[in-house]
C-alpha cells in the first residue's frame, strides 16, 4: 500500500470516527426529535423538503426563527448520516439552505442573538457530512462555503468563550477536512480563504476537541500540495506540533503525527526542519502508545525519516526504535505489522542497524510474516529481511532459524516480492565463505538436530560446489540430509530430496538424463560393409537358427569377454559355429552392428534387451548407449522397474539417472504404495554417488592445481 492510499484509510477512518463521536455527543442535547426509522420513502422525501424550506423560509434573531433553523440543520445533519440519501438530501436544495445559515444574522436589540453559534454550528456540520461525497465537495464550495467556514473559525476572537464556540469552530474545521478530502483544487482554495494560518493557531486553543479537529484540517491539507505544507510550516505550526505528540489524549498525538506524517512527505526540506525542530524522539515514543493509529502513523513517519541520511537511522535505533517496532511486528492489526515491517526496511540499509534489529528478535517475526496474504505487509518483510541479509554476523541467525527454508517455500503474491526474495537468497549465497561457512559447518555439529537440519538443507543451496566435500562429507551434511529423506513426515521428506537434487547438480558428474555418453575407447572397427559378411569369415553365431557371420578379429578386440570365449579355455575357442542361445536375432544384430562399427542406434523397445547382451558380453560403450536410451523413458510409473533393471545389469549410469528422477520427482512420486521401500533401497547408493562425486571433483581440482 503506497503512501497515498493509506492517507486515504486513514483519513476516512478518521472522519468516520469524528461522526460516531458527534453523534454520541448530541444524544443527551436533543429538544427535537428526528425521522422517524419507519418512515416511507415518501415520508422521507417530504422531510427533507420541509426542513429545507424551514432553512429558506426563516432568517432572523427571532427566537423562534433561530429554534426552527436549528432543528431543521440538526434534523438534516441525522439524515446525512446515512450515506445512502446524501445524494437526496443535496438534490433537494439543502446546500445553499444551510450555506445561508452559517452566518448569524444581525440581532433585533442589543441583546444576544438566541442560540448563538448553535444554528451555525448544526449547518456547519450538516454540510460537512454531505460533503463525504466527492461529488458534492465542488457543489459546495462553488456555492460559497469556504468563506463562511473559515470566518466560522476566527468567531473566539470577540472575547467568547463557550461550549458553543467551541462546537462551531470544530464543526467548521470539520468541514473544511471534508471538502479538501483527495481534493487538490480545494486544498488550494482554502490556502488562498486564509484558512491555514487561523488552522495553525486554533492548535494552541484550549479545548481540546477543537485542536484535534484544526489538527485533522490541516493534515488533509498538507497533503500532496506542497504550497500548503510551505505555508504551515512558515505558520510556526511544528513546535505546537511536536508538542502534541506527547500528548496523554491519544486522539491528539494521533492527528498530529499524522500532520507531521504528510508534510515530510516527498519534502526533503521539511523532513529536515521537523528533525530539527526536535521531533525525533517524541515519535518514537509513540511507538508504545495505547493508539494502534498513532503507532501505526509514528512507525511510517520513523521510516520516512530513515530514508533521510544514514545518521539519522543510526539515531533512530539509538534512541531505542527497534524494540517496540519489533514488537509491533506481532500486532494481530495488519497494518500496523506493515508499518513496522516498513520502518524496519528502512533502519535495515545500516551495518550496524543489521546486526541490531537481528541480535533483538526482529529475524522470526519478519519471516513470519511472508506468510501474510497482504501484498504490501509482506513486500515490507522481505524488504527489511534483504537487508538483514546484506550483514555477515545475521546469516547464520537466518539460517538457524529456517530463513533459507521459508524464503524458497513462500507463496508471493506481486512480482518486485518475489524479486526481492531472489536476490535475499543471491545474497545469502555470496556471504557463505570464510568466517560465515566456518560459523554454519559448527552449527552443523554442536546444535540440536533440528538447526542441524536446516543448516544442511540451506547450504546445499547456498554454498560453492568447491565446499560441498567439506560440508556433506567431512562434516556429515550428507548423513543430516539422508535421516530427513528416510523421514515419517512428508515435508522433511520433500525438502530432503529437493537438497539433494540440487546437490547432485552441484556434484556435476555427467547424467544420461542430460547429455549423450562420450565415446568408446578410441579403437580400429571393420566397418559397416563387414556385418554379417561371409568374406573372410571365420566364426558363425547361430541365432534362432540362423546363421550370423562374423570374425574373431573384431570380437577380440572388442570385449574381455569374446577374447575369454575365443583365447580361453572353453570350447567355442576352436568352434566353427557358435550357439546363442538366450538373445533375440535384432538384439545380436544391433549388438554386433556396434562392434563392427563402434556405434548404433538404441530405441528404447530394445535397449532393456542390448542392455542385458551388452552386460553379458562386457560392452561397456553399447551399455552406456543403451542406459542413456533408457534414461529418456523414466516416469513415475516405472522408475522402481527401471531402478530393477539397473542392478540387474549393473548399469551405474542409468541407477543414477533413476536416483536424481526420485529425487527431482519425489512430490509425483511419494502418493505411491512403494515409495517408501524404494528410498530406504536408494539412500546407501546415494551416500556412495555423493561420496564419489566430490571425492572426483577434488582430484580434478589437484590436478589442475586448484587450491582451496
Amino acid at each position: 500500500m503506497d503512501h497515498e492510499k493509506r492517507q486515504t484509510v486513514s483519513t476516512r477512518r478518521s472522519l468516520k470516527r469524528k461522526l460516531e463521536q458527534e453523534f454520541e455527543e448530541q444524544k443527551p442535547d436533543r429538544k427535537f426529535s428526528t425521522v422517524e426509522s419507519d418512515h416511507t420513502d415518501q415520508d422521507l422525501l417530504q422531510d427533507i423538503r420541509d426542513h429545507v424550506a424551514t432553512l429558506n423560509s426563516i432568517y432572523s434573531s427571532d427566537e423562534a426563527d433561530r429554534a426552527a433553523a436549528k432543528h431543521a440543520a440538526h434534523s438534516l445533519s441525522e439524515l446525512a448520516k446515512n450515506e445512502e440519501i446524501v445524494s437526496l438530501i443535496v438534490d433537494n436544495g439543502a446546500v445553499p439552505a444551510l450555506l445561508r445559515h452559517l452566518r448569524t444574522p444581525p440581532p433585533l436589540s442589543d441583546t444576544h442573538v438566541p442560540y448563538e453559534h448553535e444554528v451555525e454550528k448544526g449547518s456547519a456540520f450538516a454540510l460537512g457530512l454531505l460533503a463525504i461525497k466527492p461529488e458534492h465537495q465542488q457543489l459546495i464550495v462553488d456555492a460559497g462555503a469556504l468563506s463562511h467556514l473559515v470566518a466560522l473559525l476566527k468567531c473566539h476572537k470577540n472575547g467568547i468563550n463557550s461550549r458553543a464556540v467551541n462546537g462551531v469552530i470544530r464543526r467548521a474545521a470539520d468541514a473544511i477536512t471534508n471538502l479538501a478530502h483527495e481534493n487538490a483544487n480545494i486544498k488550494t482554495r482554502v490556502r488562498m480563504e486564509g484558512g491555514i494560518p487561523l488552522l495553525v493557531e486554533l492548535l494552541k486553543f484550549v479545548d481540546v476537541k477543537v485542536q484535534r479537529a484544526s489538527a485533522g484540517a490541516l493534515r488533509t491539507l498538507a497533503f500532496k500540495n506542497n504550497e500548503n505544507k510551505l505555508q504551515i510550516v512558515t505558520c510556526t505550526a511544528l513546535p505546537t506540533l511536536i508538542l502534541m505528540l506527547q500528548s496523554e489524549d491519544a486522539s491528539i498525538h494521533y492527528e498530529a503525527v499524522g500532520v507531521i506524517g504528510n508534510l515530510v512527505h516527498s519534502s526533503p526540506n521539511i523532513k529536515k526542519e521537523v528533525l530539527f525542530a526536535g521531533a525525533l524522539q517524541p515519535v518514537i515514543g509513540l511507538l508504545s502508545s495505547s493508539c494502534s493509529e498513532s503507532q501505526r502513523e509514528a512507525a511510517l513517519l520513523l521510516g520516512q525519516f530513515a530514508t533521510a541520511d544514514s545518521e539519522c537511522k543510526v539515531h533512530i535505533v539509538q534512541r531505542g526504535a527497534v524494540r517496540p517496532l519489533i514488537e509491533m511486528l506481532q500486532s494481530p492489526d495488519s497494518q500496523l505489522k506493515e508499518m513496522a515491517a516498513f520502518a524496519l526496511g528502512r533502519l535495515a540499509q545500516d551495518t550496524h542497524n543489521q546486526a541490531g534489529i537481528a541480535h533483538n528478535g526482529g529475524v522470526v517475526p519478519l519471516l513470519k510474516l511472508l506468510d501474510s496474504k497482504n501484498a504490501s505487509l509482506q513486500h515490507n518483510a522481505a524488504f527489511a529481511l534483504y537487508g538483514l541479509a546484506d550483514n555477515e554476523d545475521n546469516v547464520a541467525d537466518l539460517i538457524r532459524v529456517g530463513g533459507v527454508q521459508k524464503l524458497q517455500d513462500g507463496e508471493f503474491t506481486v512480482q518486485p516480492t518475489k524479486d526481492c526474495v531472489a536476490k535475499t537468497l543471491k545474497r545469502l549465497e555470496e556471504k557463505i565463505h570464510g568466517r560465515v561457512l566456518n560459523h554454519l559447518v559448527y552449527l552443523m555439529r554442536v546444535t540440536d538436530k533440528a538447526v542441524q537440519r536446516r543448516v544442511a538443507l540451506a547450504l546445499t543451496h547456498l554454498c560453492s560446489p568447491d565446499d560441498c566435500k567439506t560440508v556433506f562429507i567431512d562434516n556429515n551434511g550428507l548423513d543430516l540430509l539422508l535421516g530427513l529423506l528416510e523421514s515419517k513426515t512428508v515435508k522433511q521428506q520433500e525438502d530432503s530430496s529437493a537438497a539433494l537434487y540440487k546437490l547432485a547438480t552441484k556434484a556435476s558428474l555427467p547424467s544420461p538424463m542430460d547429455a549423450a555418453p562420450p565415446s568408446p575407447t578410441p579403437q580400429v572397427y571393420l566397418g559397416e560393409q563387414y556385418v554379417n559378411n561371409q568374406t573372410l569369415s571365420d566364426v558363425t553365431f547361430l541365432v534362432e537358427g540362423k546363421r550370423f557371420y562374423a570374425h574373431r578379429i573384431c570380437l577380440l578386440a572388442s570385449s574381455d569377454a569374446f577374447r575369454a570365449m575365443f583365447d580361453g579355455g572353453y570350447r567355442e575357442k576352436d568352434a566353427k559355429d557358435v550357439e546363442i542361445p538366450n538373445i533375440r536375432w535384432d538384439v545380436f544384430e544391433l549388438m554386433m552392428r556396434f562392434i563392427y562399427t563402434g556405434s548404433v542406434d538404441v530405441n528404447t523397445e530394445i535397449a532393456p534387451d542390448l542392455l542385458r547382451a551388452a552386460d553379458q558380453y562386457l560392452l561397456e560403450g553399447l551399455k552406456r548407449l543403451c542406459e542413456f536410451a533408457i534414461a529418456q523413458d523414466i516416469t513415475v510409473e516405472n522408475v522402481p522397474l527401471m531402478y530393477e533393471l539397473s542392478e540387474a545389469y549393473n548399469a551405474t549410469t542409468l541407477r543414477q539417472s533413476c536416483i536424481l528422477f526420485i529425487l527431482d520427482q519425489f512430490d509425483e512420486l511419494r502418493s505411491k504404495p512403494w515409495c517408501c521401500h524404494l528410498i530406504q533401497r536408494i539412500v546407501p547408493e546415494i551416500r556412495h554417488y555423493f561420496t564419489k562425486a566430490f571425492a572426483k571433483a577434488i582430484k580434478v581440482d589437484s590436478s589442475q592445481g586448484s587450491c582451496r
